[in-house]
């Protein structure tokens, strides 16, 4: 089946892909914000809570993982901003967010100034977890789509690794065998979880700055009848032949009566209800994984297998480090391989580390074993269900719906991140270590017959031409 470009008549090289790609990476860089806002915590929370003397198992769950209902919310509300007032606009509130509570969270005095300003920073992660790979599949022709769209997910994993080097270079001078209680009033207490926080306020406002200058996406200004900005913005996408084809095919898939506020019920339409099981599934799978608990309570992971807590973080960097070189595995093979063949790989893959991960905690295996076997984890979910669940999702579904449906799917996502981070402690509590990586394992293994059964390859077509194929499947 022919992709975008090629239904338009229009050579590959007559696409500006240059142009292309530099308003993906701007909407790319809430991915960063969203990757580096999520994981500080990881390398933050031990000083944050000697600081503020928390010692509750539940409160440092709470406080791990409240930024993810602030994450929720936005999530949620992204739907009907997103359709009313454009892609765009939803990009650059979410840059003055990031910006603004990276600031106070950093400055907070006390639990409750932390959690509101970390819940605040939730709601930027799920603006921009739902905005920014939407509006990159919204711009992007089809034969590129994967790849730009996976591009969203190469700066999360790169703000991830920014959050790990940061909270590494920060704490690399704190003594080899100190630990949090002994440097109760010193600087690293006082000040070090505060600057891990601040850091990021530099890419939030240069996120700002450039979301000011990209184009609305072009089927979003379809949607709203404003056909000639559209016919403007595929013309710089494309050409004006791209632009006339692309546009006729957007118009046919949307529909006149798509030009009316999009209603709730209108996700009951036959053949809606299908995808968006597969888009909640998904969403829930990446997280139900596992694999955000290795980010979250790393220093709890390899504390338990024998590090000291400067090598703690040291493998944390690594952790990152591998995340982001086998992202580019999934950059380099998602238009090739396929996003379904990647699926299964990861589920797999990922199922059979999180094994040998509990294997090596039953058997006391401690050191170097466990880190190769969580870096193994983290590689296969680097190069699957990390980038791969986003293109999914943000590609699934009708035109009519998808601002609606990618809030719904991502919804639940972050949902599902929220039990998964809340939940690690009493897991590890009643299943210990080795079981609560098995539990994950059967996860993983329960989301291969799944994807197996359920998800249909995508590669290659163009978002209209997916819609034409769940039309034929109607019939």
């Amino acid at each position: 089946m022919h992709d975008a470009s090629s239904s338009a008549g229009v050579p590959a090289d007559e696409l500006h892909i240059v142009f292309v790609l530099l308003i993906s990476v701007t909407a790319a860089m809430g991915g960063l914000l969203f990757g580096y806002d999520w994981v500080v915590i990881g390398g933050a929370k031990d000083y944050l809570f000697a600081h503020f003397h928390v010692t509750g198992v539940d409160q440092q769950g709470w406080l791990t993982s409240c930024a993810l209902v602030g994450a929720l919310l936005g999530s949620i509300c992204s739907a009907g901003l997103s359709d009313r007032f454009g892609r765009k606009l939803m990009l650059i509130v979410s840059a003055a967010v990031f910006l603004v509570s990276s600031i106070f969270t950093g400055m907070a005095g006390s639990i409750a100034a932390f959690t509101l300003w970390r819940v605040a920073g939730g709601l930027a992660i799920g603006l921009a977890s739902n905005i920014s790979p939407m509006y990159i599949a919204e711009i992007s022709p089809a034969r590129w789509r994967g790849r730009l769209v996976a591009l969203n997910q190469l700066t999360i994993v790169i703000g991830v690794l920014a959050a790990q080097i940061t909270d590494w270079l920060i704490t690399r001078h704190v003594p080899a065998h100190a630990t949090t209680a002994s440097l109760a009033g010193s600087w690293y207490d006082l000040w070090a979880w505060r600057w891990m926080f601040i850091a990021v306020a530099g890419p939030s406002a240069l996120f700002f700055f450039c979301s000011l200058f990209v184009p609305e996406s072009p089927r979003w200004l379809i949607k709203e009848g404003r056909l000639q900005q559209a016919h403007q913005v595929l013309s710089a996408i494309g050409g004006a032949a791209f632009a006339r084809s692309a546009g006729q095919s957007i118009q046919e898939s949307i529909g006149s009566e798509s030009l009316v506020k999009v209603q709730w019920k209108d996700l009951l339409h036959r053949g809606v209800p299908a995808l968006l099981v597969v888009g909640v599934v998904l969403a829930v799978l990446q997280q139900w994984s596992g694999i955000n608990v290795i980010f979250n309570y790393a220093t709890d992971i390899y504390r338990r297998a024998g590090y000291t807590l400067n090598q703690q973080m040291f493998n944390i960097v690594i952790t990152g480090v591998i995340n982001l070189v086998f992202t580019f595995v999934a950059l380099f093979t998602v238009d090739r391989i396929g996003r379904r063949t990647l699926m299964l790989i990861g589920c797999c893959g990922i199922g059979l580390s999180h094994l040998a991960v509990g294997w090596a905690f039953y058997a006391h295996l401690h050191g170097p074993v466990v880190l190769a076997f969580t870096l193994a984890t983290i590689a296969f979910y680097a190069m699957s269900l990390a980038p791969v669940t986003w293109v999914l999702i943000s590609e699934i579904f009708p035109n009519r719906v998808r601002g609606a449906s990618v809030a719904i799917s991502v919804s639940a996502l972050w949902i599902a991140c929220f039990a998964l981070t809340y939940s690690f402690q009493p897991l590890t509590a009643a299943l210990g270590i080795a079981g609560t990586f098995w539990l994950y394992s059967g996860i993983c293994l329960a989301g291969w017959v799944f994807v197996f059964f359920s998800v249909k390859e995508t590669k290659g077509q163009s978002l209209e031409q997916l819609e034409q194929s769940l039309h034929a499947a109607r019939r």
